[in-house]
C-alpha cells in the first residue's frame, strides 16, 4: 500500500469517527431532551391540584370545590352531598321549603342541616329512637357563591363523616368516606386479634377520631375500645359500648349497669344507673335512671336534678311544626320535669324555677283548622302551659307572662312560610308577638327576653326564688292610654271617616280586650 493510499484510508477512518461521534451525541442528546421533558411532565403532574375520593382520582369534584387565598377550601354543600351518598334538600329537615338560604343532607343513617351565616350544624341520627339533634360548631359560617350555599371543608367534615385531608406540599385533596374507612380497618381489626368493628353507626364515627369499637375474637358479645394501631383504650369485657360523638366519650354496660369512660380509658360517670342519655353537650348534662325514676346529672356524674322524678323532658313529636331540636331544654334554659300527674320546670343548674303545677306544656290544637300546636314560640324563648285546660306562657326563667292560665288558645299558624302566634281569651284573638312586644319580653336577636313578672294583687307567682325585672305595669298603662286615645279619636272623627280606620280602631279595642282578659 502506498502513502496516498494509507493516507486516504486514514481521512475515512477520521471521518466515520466523527460520524459516530456525532451520531452518539445526537443520541445521547436526544435521551436527555427526552428525560428532562419526562421529569417536567412528572414535575408538572405531581404539582397539579388533584382530588382523591377514597383513593380515586375525582376531576369533576375538584372543579366544585373553592380553594381561598387563606387556604380554606369551600364546597357547594348540595352538590358535594351527591359525591358523598348522601340526598340534598332546600329548607329543614321534616320542614323541606324553597327556602334556599337553607338546607339539609340526608343519607340511610344521618341528617344535617345547614344555614346561611350560620356556624352550627344540627345533625339527627336516623338509627335511634332520639329526636335530639347534635350541635356541631364550626369556625367559618355558611356563605352564599352565587346563590348557591358553600361550606368550609371542615364542616363538610363534620357534617358528611368525612376525613378530608389538604395536603400543599403535595398539592393533594384526600377525601375518605366513613364507610370506607370501616373497609379499611376491618382487616386490621382481624389483625389485632379482635372479630369487627361495631356496626352501630354511632361506633364507626369513631374511626374519625382515630379509635375502633370492636367485638372481641374469643366472645363476640363482649365490647373494647382500641386506637387504630391495636392499643386498648377500653379493655374487652363490656356487654356494650356506645360511642358518643358530641363529647368524645364512651356509655359502657355491664351486669345491666351503665356508665360514662373517657376516651383515656377514665371514668367520669360510674357505672351505676339503669340509663343514661346525653341531654345535650353544651349545657353537660346527662339524663339519668334507676327504678323507673329519672334525674340529670353532669359530665362528672354530679347530681343536678335528684333521681326522683316519672319523667325528665317530653315528647315533642306533637309540635313538629315548631321547629324544636331538644325535648329536654325548651326555651333555651328550661328542663320540662314531670313528678305524678303535674309537670314543673327545672334550669340548667338544676334550680326548680316552677313547681309541679302544670298538667302538661304546649297547646295542641282543637276548634280553629287553621290553627297549629304550639310549644315555644322560638323568637322569645317562652312555652305554653296548661292547666285545667287554660293556657299561659312562661318565661326563659319560668315566669308567668300572663295572670294565671286563662287563655283559650295559644296557637300558631303558618301563611306564606312565615309562622304567626296568636291568643284568644272570651272569643278574642290577638297577636301573640304584640303582646310580648307590649310587655317588655324582646326578641333574642334584640339582645334576650326581660325577665317580665305579672302585677296582679289576686295571683301569686310561683317563682318567688326568681329576681324580676317588672316592667309590665307602665307597658300595660301605656296601651290603654293608647287604646283610650283611639276610642277618643274615634268618636271626634268626621262621619266621612274611612270605614278601614274604623276597622283599625275597632281591632285595636279587641286587642286590649284580650290584654285586659290575661291580665
Amino acid at each position: 500500500m502506498n502513502l496516498i493510499e494509507e493516507s486516504f484510508q486514514s481521512k475515512e477512518e477520521k471521518k466515520k469517527k466523527r460520524t459516530t461521534g456525532i451520531i452518539l451525541g445526537a443520541i445521547i442528546f436526544v435521551v436527555i431532551v427526552i428525560i428532562a421533558i419526562a421529569s417536567y411532565l412528572f414535575y408538572i403532574q405531581s404539582t397539579t391540584m388533584r382530588v382523591l375520593l377514597d383513593g380515586q382520582t375525582n376531576e369533576k369534584l375538584k372543579q366544585i370545590l373553592v380553594f381561598e387565598n387563606d387556604g380554606k377550601i369551600y364546597a357547594p354543600i348540595k352538590e358535594i352531598a351527591t359525591y358523598l351518598g348522601y340526598s340534598s334538600y332546600n329548607g329543614e329537615y321534616t320542614q323541606r321549603s324553597e327556602d334556599q338560604s337553607k338546607c339539609y343532607v340526608q343519607s340511610d343513617n344521618e341528617v344535617a342541616n345547614f344555614s346561611l351565616g350560620s356556624n352550627t350544624i344540627y345533625k339527627l341520627d336516623l338509627t335511634t329512637n332520639s329526636s335530639n339533634y347534635e350541635n356541631v360548631y364550626v369556625d367559618d359560617p355558611v356563605k352564599a357563591i352565587n346563590g348557591v350555599l358553600y361550606a368550609t371543608s371542615d364542616a363538610i367534615e363534620q357534617a358528611f363523616n368525612v376525613s378530608f385531608q389538604y395536603d400543599q406540599d403535595s398539592n393533594r385533596v384526600y377525601i375518605y368516606t366513613l364507610p370506607y374507612l370501616v373497609q379499611t380497618y376491618a382487616p386490621r381489626v382481624l389483625d389485632y386479634g379482635y372479630a369487627e368493628i361495631s356496626d352501630v353507626f354511632a361506633n364507626q364515627k369513631a374511626i374519625l377520631n382515630d379509635m375502633l369499637v370492636v367485638t372481641s375474637g374469643k366472645n363476640e358479645d363482649v365490647y373494647a375500645v382500641i386506637d387504630i394501631n391495636g392499643n386498648v383504650i377500653l379493655e374487652p369485657k363490656y356487654d356494650n359500648i356506645t360511642y358518643l360523638p358530641e363529647t368524645g366519650d364512651f356509655k359502657v354496660e355491664t351486669n345491666k349497669k351503665v356508665g360514662i369512660l373517657g376516651s383515656k380509658g377514665e371514668t367520669k360517670v360510674q357505672i351505676m344507673y339503669d340509663s343514661i342519655e346525653l341531654m345535650d353537650s353544651d349545657a353537660g348534662l346527662y339524663v339519668a335512671s334507676n327504678d323507673d325514676k329519672y334525674g340529670v346529672i353532669d359530665l362528672r356524674g354530679n347530681v343536678k336534678i335528684y333521681i326522683e322524678n316519672d319523667e325528665v323532658g317530653m315528647d315533642i313529636s306533637p309540635f313538629s311544626q315548631n321547629n324544636i331540636k331538644n325535648k329536654y331544654i325548651l326555651a333555651g334554659n328550661l328542663i320540662p320535669v314531670r313528678k305524678g300527674e303535674l309537670w314543673g320546670l327545672y334550669d340548667l343548674n338544676g334550680n326548680q324555677v316552677v313547681d309541679f303545677t302544670y298538667d302538661s306544656f304546649g297547646y295542641i290544637a282543637r276548634s280553629n283548622r287553621d290553627a297549629l300546636n304550639l310549644l315555644v314560640i322560638p323568637d322569645y324563648e317562652v312555652i305554653v302551659a296548661c292547666k285545667d285546660e287554660k293556657y299561659t306562657l312562661l318565661n326563659s326563667v319560668g315566669q308567668e307572662l300572663f295572670r294565671g292560665p286563662v287563655a283559650d288558645d295559644i296557637y300558631m299558624t303558618i301563611s306564606g312560610g312565615q309562622r304567626h302566634y296568636y291568643i284568644t281569651a272570651n272569643n278574642q284573638t290577638m297577636d301573640a308577638e304584640q303582646y310580648l312586644d307590649n310587655i317588655g319580653v324582646r326578641k333574642q336577636s334584640e339582645g334576650g327576653t326581660v325577665n317580665t313578672t305579672i302585677n296582679n294583687n289576686n295571683t301569686s307567682n310561683n317563682n318567688t326564688n326568681n329576681t324580676t325585672n317588672s316592667t309590665n305595669t307602665d307597658n300595660t298603662q301605656n296601651i290603654q292610654e293608647n287604646t283610650e286615645a283611639v276610642q277618643g279619636n274615634e268618636g271626634e272623627q268626621n262621619q266621612e271617616g274611612s270605614g278601614e280606620e274604623e276597622q283599625q280602631t275597632q281591632e285595636g279595642i279587641e286587642q286590649q280586650e284580650v290584654q285586659d282578659n290575661i291580665q
